[in-house]
């Protein structure tokens, strides 16, 4: 009885794991239609999303287009990203292109930067293209620079800094109150 029982028990996981393929098809690519107007299309098909109920804290990467819906701490890259209304990215992101309706705290670097529908930035802004809509805010600083992707375009807002070289001394506060004012 128990080998009978063992060899069902197998043939249903041999039959689970055949049509595995297919159930995950289907959930990648959902067939009910109301999902799949909600879902963006692009020319190489759907873009990766987070979902309005997810929180994810660490390092995201996606290889063509993403979209936010949820909350995410920690750096985000994609091709092409968009941060809808209602989403939350605490990080640094780094795309081609970036749209912001909803709220990004921390760097962005992308080719081309748009914040529209009321979205919001606090942060350092590297691009070459930027546009805010005017119900949108943005509290931080910009800067156009030409490959705002590579990590090599590394400048701080301030501008460049050269490292081996230290500040000027400052007039000694001392000197001039025992010697009193110069003439």
């Amino acid at each position: 009885m128990l080998n009978s029982m063992k060899s069902s028990a197998t043939e249903k996981d041999r039959n689970a794991a055949a049509n595995a393929p297919e159930i995950m098809g289907r959930m990648v690519q959902p067939h009910d239609q109301a999902w799949a107007r909600s879902e963006p299309t692009t020319k190489a098909g759907t873009a990766s999303c987070i979902g309005s109920d997810m929180s994810i804290v660490g390092k995201i990467e996606c290889n063509g287009p993403a979209q936010v819906f949820g909350r995410i701490e920690g750096e985000v890259r994609a091709s092409d990203l968009q941060i809808n209304e209602g989403a939350q990215v605490a990080g640094s992101v780094i795309a081609q292109n970036v749209t912001v309706c909803g709220r990004v705290k921390g760097t962005i670097r992308a080719v081309r930067v748009k914040l529209q529908n009321g979205g919001a930035v606090e942060g350092d802004i590297f691009h070459r293209s930027l546009s805010i809509d005017e119900n949108s805010q943005f509290e931080g600083s910009s800067r156009r620079v030409e490959n705002p992707t590579e990590p090599s375009s590394n400048v701080d807002a301030k501008g460049p800094q050269k490292k081996d070289q230290a500040p000027a001394p400052l007039p000694s506060v001392d000197a001039e109150l025992t010697e009193g004012p110069k003439p």
